[in-house]
């Protein structure tokens, strides 16, 4: 689009706003209506552990916000001479599933409690054991169920739990609504119904009934919407807690309040049945989109949905580039010691393709990059820890390699249970994240790792807030009884081109010889846990 089209459509409002709170960044996404990103802004961030719980303050929150929006107005009025008074549509996603509770006064109750706490063990065994169906720790109703567990006092004062994309369209609309894949990390969702598992959330209510609670779990849910659905409005409170100028006018429809892992399916365009998606970053996970139920319940794979409500198999891992990027750090540290400033973008590529000229197993060597609790793996507190034996090929190249493949080491033993052990048949992966920036590299990791195509489109850089504003953007214009697929294939993605790599059957091969090995060392991982205080 040319600068004045661009000009002429964020001035009658020809536009839709995404907004994601990731796990290190808050990103605000303005694109048009072509989907061309216009302007973007963005606020850092980190989770602290507090009280025992990983957590982002109200403040954070907020304040990330706002300062994400206001980045993003302001370039908006330096690139095109034009101050942000409306917008099309807006939608909000976030991490997904973690644990925010509210009293009648809507007053949060405990401070956030995030996906990455792996608190809650016996309450999703419990779970998972009555309703015959997996409930991972994350899950909200894991958080609410533990927190009955342990006698928190606040729980019969609560009135209202969601997730943190549920609370930030809840603050803005007034409407306690969710998206059905944000949803399907809250409690088990019934594929007919689009909602909600009613059997389900009748046998949470006969477990929890003589605690004689004030409330029954479907009052205290957010109400289930799918993508293409308008589920409220921006209200003038709303508005200014957005935009602290008082620009922005209330009116604006918002789509439903979506989890990163849609906005990454819609952002890979991968909502079809039998693609998936590989999203990487502080954690990692992979969304496959089933054609068939599972034959089994099976605790390291999570069934959720598209933003559309088609079912999915997700393997999460909590734990990624974290300790990819400590060391980093510790690389960069060095370098400017020895007098020799390095530019970030140029380090992490020179270190990452050395990678490929390593060992195809990493040369003996093992790593686990656990920053936090592994629930694959069945690891409760996070210990980073390298490993060599005398007789390893120690080098730099082989170093590289062996973080890189274990920082998918959990996700291969998820995956593994869909691809041999269901026989899940996938087409393609598409992959998004940070890791990806590196050309080639992370993609022949991937490949290596689950055994099938690796593509990285130019969209997939743009991320889940990208992802979230195509959301807002399907819900006002798409065609009558468009589907979602419809819209991003013949629309969004009609002249996008993927870079596909295939797996390497060296690499293969050598990842397998290196898994083994990191299943073995667990034993290793869990004595530090226990003796590291």
């Amino acid at each position: 689009m040319s600068q004045l089209n661009i000009k002429q459509a964020i001035t009658k409002g020809e536009t839709s706003l995404g907004i994601e709170f990731g796990s290190t960044r808050i990103k605000a996404v303005l694109i048009a209506n072509n989907f061309e990103t216009i302007a973007s802004g963005s606020y850092e961030w980190e989770n602290k552990l507090v009280d025992g719980f990983w957590t982002y303050n109200l403040e954070d929150i907020l304040s990330g916000l706002q300062a994400a929006y206001s980045e993003m107005k302001q370039e908006v009025e330096k690139k095109y001479e034009v101050t942000l008074q409306t917008i099309g549509s807006i939608g909000f996603s976030a991490m997904m599933h973690g644990y925010m509770a509210f009293d009648e006064n809507n007053q949060l109750l405990v401070p956030f409690r995030t996906w990455r706490n792996a608190t809650t063990g016996t309450a999703a065994k419990e779970l998972t054991d009555l309703f015959q169906f997996n409930i991972p720790e994350r899950w909200s109703i894991a958080h609410l169920y533990q927190a009955i567990l342990n006698e928190e006092e606040h729980v019969p004062r609560i009135r209202f739990i969601t997730t943190l994309a549920g609370f930030i369209h809840f603050l803005l609309t007034d409407h306690k609504t969710i998206g059905i894949g944000d949803a399907s990390g809250i409690f088990p969702i019934d594929e007919s119904t689009k909602d909600y598992n009613e059997s389900m959330m009748r046998q949470f209510d006969d477990l929890t009934s003589a605690k004689g609670y004030p409330w029954k779990l479907q009052d205290i849910l957010p109400q289930v919407y799918v993508s293409g659905e308008e589920a409220g409005k921006l209200t003038a409170a709303g508005a200014k807690i957005l935009d602290k100028s008082e620009n922005l006018q209330p009116g604006i429809p918002l789509c439903p309040a979506e989890g990163d892992a849609g906005t990454g399916m819609v952002a890979t365009n991968s909502v079809k049945k039998r693609t998936g998606n590989v999203s990487v970053g502080t954690s990692v996970f992979a969304m496959i989109v089933l054609e068939n139920d599972l034959s089994e319940l099976h605790p390291e794979i999570d069934m959720v949905t598209t933003p559309n409500g088609s079912p999915v198999g997700m393997v999460h891992a909590n734990n990624c580039s974290s300790d990819i990027n400590a060391w980093m750090g510790l690389f960069r540290e060095f370098s400017q010691a020895m007098g020799h400033k390095v530019e970030t973008e140029k380090l992490f590529s020179v270190m990452f393709n050395k990678a490929l000229e390593a060992d195809p197993d990493g040369g003996g060597l093992l790593s686990y990059g656990y920053f936090s609790g592994e629930n694959i793996t069945g690891l409760e507190q996070g210990r980073p820890l390298f490993v060599r034996t005398p007789e390893s090929n120690f080098n730099l190249a082989n170093f590289m390699r062996t973080h890189l493949f274990t920082a998918f080491g959990a996700l291969k033993i998820g995956m593994d249970i869909l691809t041999k052990k269901e026989n899940v048949e996938i087409d393609s992966i598409l992959a998004h994240g940070g890791l990806f920036k590196t050309p080639l590299v992370g993609q022949k990791m991937v490949a290596a790792a689950l055994n099938v195509p690796v593509s990285v489109t130019s969209t997939a850089g743009e991320g889940g807030a990208w992802g979230m504003a195509i959301l807002a953007s399907y819900m006002i214009n798409k065609d009558s009884n468009e589907s979602l697929e419809d819209f991003l294939d013949q629309k969004v993605f009609k002249d996008v081109v993927a870079e596909e790599v295939h797996p390497d059957e060296v690499d293969v091969k050598g990842f397998e010889i290196f898994i083994e090995r990191y299943k073995k060392g667990l034993e290793i991982e869990q004595a530090a846990v226990d003796n590291l205080a």
